[in-house]
């Protein structure tokens, strides 16, 4: 097994994004921007396109929740609240169909690894996100579907600290449920 320093980094970096998103803090998003950066190298050199991919997603997205989650002009952060129903149910099923389209794509074009797993990891890692820059409880539940893929994709890859964070960030998903319920609660 070869461990090589970009995933050692990209692991580090990201472990103290989710740490920091857990703690509800904003620190989770400028650290967030390194990470993301770090694990698209990784995920290129893996052929995970469409996890390098979202890694882009999340650079543009952290950016854009470090100044929503703080709401600059008045300094206000936003509550945990929510999502509709209709909403997120509209949004997963808009998301599965992404992920099959998407993965045939790669399937079909590049010698991706694993292209439906890894589009769905994508997709709902997207849908997550979105959630999560808009301080949504269901975000939580969603991270820990795609953290359960992810450890799956990462370890069949050799990728074990990769799939050993993952397997964590599962761990800290279900931390931050609890803790958010308690803010919701309020």
């Amino acid at each position: 097994m070869v461990i090589s320093w970009l995933e050692v980094a990209a692991n580090s970096v990201n472990a103290a994004s989710i740490g920091f998103a857990a703690r509800n803090s904003v620190h989770t998003w400028w650290t967030g921007i390194i990470g993301c950066a770090l694990f698209g190298g990784l995920f290129i050199c893996n052929q995970l396109y469409a996890d390098a991919l979202l890694q882009l997603f999340f650079v543009a997205t952290s950016g854009y929740g470090w100044w929503h989650w703080t709401e600059r002009r008045n300094a206000r952060v936003l509550p945990v609240t929510r999502a509709a129903p209709s909403v997120l149910g509209m949004a997963g099923v808009t998301a599965i169909c992404v992920a099959l389209g998407y993965g045939y794509l790669l399937r079909r074009f590049t010698n991706a690894y694993a292209p439906i797993a890894d589009s769905f990891v994508l997709t709902m890692s997207i849908l997550a996100q979105l959630l999560l820059m808009g301080r949504r409880i269901e975000t939580w539940w969603v991270w820990l579907g795609v953290d359960a893929l992810s450890v799956a994709i990462f370890a069949a890859r050799g990728l074990f600290i990769t799939a050993t964070l993952y397997a964590g960030f599962g761990v800290i998903a279900g931390i931050a449920l609890y803790r958010w319920r308690r803010l919701i609660a309020r």
